[in-house]
């Protein structure tokens, strides 16, 4: 009687047992992904359920911008894999949070990075103001708008882009550079909390001469509002921008997640979903040559951020933490 009682309890134990898998992921992303991954995660989720058919997977996705998105990681969000657009990011999630190992750019190709960006202009019907490069938009009297770099990838990015490109056209003189970009901050007329806020402003509310954005914001806003004839300009010279990635070691091992998480963000790197980033017009490094050819991407004279700033480490330092030059300039200009 006795052995029976425990067979039955083994018995129901074994049939009420977790899958070994979970049934969803948290992905933690950037402001302007959502598109993106609305894409791509249907994609991956019939390679995984095909072959791990005792699972049916579901992917949820938190978007913002990327400073934000650290932060709510930070405070306890419990995402699986962050997909964001700048190295800092996610350092952070291991500097003060320690949750993912100091070696995280190590564990998966490009330095964690399956596909990059860089920076593009959006002027409106005709280019009134012959927008061509960075230069142009250190003139008095025209309008910005970007995404804070205070609180976004896409903001940082945007300002390290000009901020290098006007120190390569200016021989690295500093003085002149500081010149050109207090000009830059005064011709800011929003600057917003996130890539899509600042998009919103330049569309919806119509501020602004010129929109700085990544290239697959800028590419997408182009084709979303044909009547506009929003014109888009790839400077010449411009930064990489890398889009780095990692599993979040400390929420998936608790949650049982880190197979599917490894899986997914291995997928970024496979031909299909490095075909849906080139479409989206994200940078890659093994899409089909036909699909890349599509899409006529401008050449580019790229410099990264450890090339013109030493290291992401420095560039937040003297340009992001308080009292550097972001900061400094922001005084300067108001007082112009």
């Amino acid at each position: 009687m006795k052995r029976r009682y425990i067979s039955s309890v083994v018995g129901l134990l074994l049939l009420a047992a977790p899958s070994a898998y979970p049934a969803q992921l948290l992905n933690s992303s950037y402001d302007v992904s959502r598109e993106l991954y609305e894409q791509l995660n249907p994609v991956f989720i019939q390679q995984w359920d095909t072959q791990h058919p005792q699972d049916t997977l579901t992917i949820r996705q938190s978007h913002g911008g990327s400073s934000r998105q650290a932060l709510a990681l930070l405070q306890g969000m419990r995402a699986d894999v962050v997909t964001f657009n700048q190295v800092p990011d996610v350092q952070i999630l291991h500097d003060r949070g320690q949750l993912i190992p100091s070696d995280w750019q190590q564990r998966l190709a490009n330095n964690s990075s399956p596909y990059y960006s860089t920076m593009a202009l959006v002027v409106r019907r005709g280019n009134p103001l012959d927008i061509k490069g960075w230069q142009d938009l250190v003139k008095p009297g025209v309008k910005l708008i970007y995404p804070n770099p205070k609180t976004s990838g896409n903001g940082r990015y945007t300002w390290l882009a000009a901020w290098g490109a006007l120190s390569l056209s200016h021989h690295q003189d500093i003085s002149a550079v500081r010149r050109a970009m207090r000009q830059w901050v005064k011709n800011t007329q929003v600057a917003d909390i996130g890539g899509r806020g600042a998009t919103q402003s330049f569309v919806n509310q119509k501020l602004g001469d010129v929109l700085i954005t990544f290239e697959a914001e800028a590419r997408a806003l182009q084709q979303q509002y044909p009547d506009e004839h929003y014109q888009v300009i790839i400077p010449q010279t411009n930064i990489k921008a890398e889009f780095p990635v990692t599993w979040i070691d400390r929420n998936t091992e608790r949650d049982n997640s880190t197979t599917v998480a490894k899986a997914y963000l291995n997928f970024l790197y496979q031909p299909e979903a490095q075909n849906i980033l080139t479409r989206f017009y994200y940078r890659t490094y093994h899409a089909t040559p036909s699909v890349v050819a599509q899409q006529h991407f401008a050449p580019v004279h790229f410099f990264t951020v450890e090339q013109q700033f030493g290291s992401w480490q420095k560039a937040m330092q003297s340009h992001f933490a308080p009292q550097g030059e972001f900061d400094t300039l922001q005084a300067a200009g108001s007082t112009l």
